[in-house]
Formats: structure tokens, C-alpha cells, sequence
């Protein structure tokens, strides 16, 4: 007899409960800043990603519009060419009717890139470049770390101790103010550095525990092959070691995208410092660190679908352990 399934248990109620719980939350945030008397400006939201921008061409000189060759001149005392006017232009005069200096003579509509899309452009690509060095540096200093020589394991000891023991904020000043002054690096790469030198030193120890979790049988039957241990770690260890700290590698990862936030503090204009700058020019904060937390959901959102769908792949293939 198949066992009653209690209503707590049952799928369709829970998740009926569970949308009706964040309903009831919206609404209370909703009710709370109705009470504030904030006037909600969602008509402005879609400027912050694309706006449009008319660009008008202006007479340089008295005189009467000609075409020749391609090009657009006025003819007056002087020919003079009309730079940056082709056929996409909207013209107010014809060619052949005369003009005067100042006048616009043609205009064009375009669609700009507004400021959330190009603060999440600059996340992106620290995230992107971060996370490189990220896996370069971990990689580098685990391998410093399981190493017979003493000088390397104490390097990367003190390393991982110190970065790990002080906040990723400091760092960020410290790298930015001191080293990048220094070496007259520009701050995006600075703020790079600071990403990936940060989280570098907990990618070490994520793939020192996976690389230590490997049966150590089957480093010595590479070394009864014939195989070096070099070759036996790049084509043995480390993919499997890659393969069991996964989900601890996507994690990470979430969490560089999202501490990415953090490098708006020297200037650099991603998302979380264009959301900054719209609020104090719109004082709209509500809608605007809405779109932004929305924005960076959807980022670390679709790293966790890519992950998942990785495991599923490797599990497919016989397991990731």
C-alpha cells in the first residue's frame, strides 16, 4: 500500500505557499515605501540600457548645398566639405538651396548603449579576465604547495595565510594605491589583479584538497609507466581534481562575479558604480539597485545553469569523483 503523502510534502501546495510567501514580502516592501512617499520611476529604467541620441550637422559657411563625389559641400566665397554627412542623415534642405552658417542642415536618431549595459559590459570582462588569473595563480600555487621543496611550500603558505586573512576591500586599496602606483598600472587592471590574486589563494587550497583526494596508486602506477611527473599530474591528476572540486570551482567563481562590486571603489565604472552614478543623478534607488541586483543574478544565475549542466555531462560520463 503506497504510503499518503502529507500536504507539507505535496509539490503543488508548497510551491502555491512558496509564491504566495514572496507576494506577500513584495507587497510588504511595496507598502513600506508607499508609506516613504517615493514616487516610482520605472518609465526611466529602459534609458539606463539604450537610449536614443540625435546628432545634427551644421552649415559650416554661408552658402548653397552641393553633392560631388560622394561628399556634401557648401559652395560660398569657398568650397568647404561638410564632414561626418552621408545619405543616413534626415536632410532639412535640399541640395542646391542655399544655407547659412549655424544652419542644420540634415539629422540622424541613433540608438546609444546607455550606462547599465556598458557597467555590465566592464563587469564581464573583469570577471572574465579575473577569473584566468584566478585559475593560473591557483593552479601554480597548489602545485607550490604539495611540493617536496620546502622554500615553495613556505611561499605559498605565507601567501594563502596573508590573502586570506584580510579583506578583499583592503586589498584592493592596497593594490591600488601602493603597487599600482608603483608600477603605473591603469586601475582596471589593477582591479583585476586584486580579483584574481584574491581569489587565487582559495582556488589554491579548493584544488590542494581535490588534488590530495586523488588515490595516490595511481600517481605511483604513472611513475611504473615510465610517465614523469609532470605529464602524470597535466594528463592524469588535474583533470580529476578539476572534475571533484566543480561545484566549489563554479561557487567561487559566483562569488568573483559578485565581489567584482567591489573594484567601484577606485573608479572603475562597472555596474555597481553606474548604479552609483544614476542614483545621484536620478535619486531614483529603488528601481535602480533593483535592475542592478536583477543584472547580477541573471550573471551568476546562468554560471550555476553552466555548471549544473557541466556535472550532469561528467556524470553522464561516469561521475565526477
Amino acid at each position: 500500500m503506497a504510503k499518503k503523502q502529507s500536504l507539507a510534502q505535496n509539490k503543488t501546495v508548497g510551491h502555491f505557499l512558496a509564491v504566495l510567501f514572496f507576494i506577500v514580502v513584495g507587497y510588504a516592501f511595496y507598502t513600506a515605501a508607499a508609506n516613504m512617499n517615493y514616487v516610482w520611476k520605472w518609465n526611466s529604467v529602459p534609458k539606463y540600457f539604450a537610449y536614443e541620441e540625435t546628432k545634427s550637422v551644421e552649415a559650416p559657411i554661408d552658402g548653397k548645398l552641393i553633392f560631388e563625389n560622394n561628399k556634401y559641400f557648401v559652395q560660398g566665397d569657398e568650397k568647404v566639405e561638410v564632414k561626418n554627412l552621408d545619405s543616413s542623415f534626415l536632410f532639412e534642405y535640399e541640395v542646391g538651396e542655399n544655407l547659412y552658417s549655424g544652419d542644420y542642415i540634415a539629422s540622424k536618431t541613433e540608438y546609444k548603449a546607455g550606462p547599465v549595459l556598458s557597467g555590465l559590459w566592464i563587469t564581464l570582462k573583469i570577471s572574465f579576465f579575473a577569473m584566468i588569473l584566478t585559475l593560473i595563480i591557483g593552479i601554480i600555487v597548489a602545485l607550490m604547495k604539495l611540493s617536496s621543496m620546502v622554500v615553495l611550500r613556505d611561499i605559498a603558505t605565507v601567501y594563502i595565510t596573508i590573502i586570506r586573512g584580510t579583506p578583499l576591500l583592503v586589498q584592493i586599496f592596497l593594490f591600488y594605491f601602493i603597487v599600482a602606483n608603483i608600477f603605473e598600472l591603469e586601475r582596471f587592471v589593477a582591479g583585476i589583479l586584486s580579483l584574481g590574486i584574491f581569489f587565487g589563494a582559495y582556488m589554491a587550497e579548493i584544488l590542494r584538497g581535490a588534488i590530495q583526494s586523488i588515490d595516490k596508486g595511481q600517481l605511483e602506477a604513472a611513475k611504473s609507466l615510465g610517465i614523469s611527473n609532470y605529464q602524470a599530474m597535466r594528463h592524469i591528476i588535474l583533470p580529476q581534481a578539476f572534475k571533484r572540486a566543480l561545484p566549489t570551482l563554479v561557487g567561487e567563481t559566483i562569488a568573483l562575479v559578485k565581489d567584482s562590486s567591489l573594484v567601484s571603489v577606485i573608479s572603475i565604472t562597472d555596474l555597481t558604480k553606474v548604479g552609483k552614478e544614476i542614483v545621484a543623478n536620478t535619486f531614483s534607488p529603488f528601481e535602480t539597485w533593483i535592475v542592478i541586483a536583477l543584472l547580477y543574478l541573471c550573471i551568476t544565475s546562468t554560471l550555476s545553469y553552466i555548471g549544473h549542466r557541466i556535472e550532469k555531462k561528467m556524470a553522464a560520463k561516469g561521475g565526477i569523483s
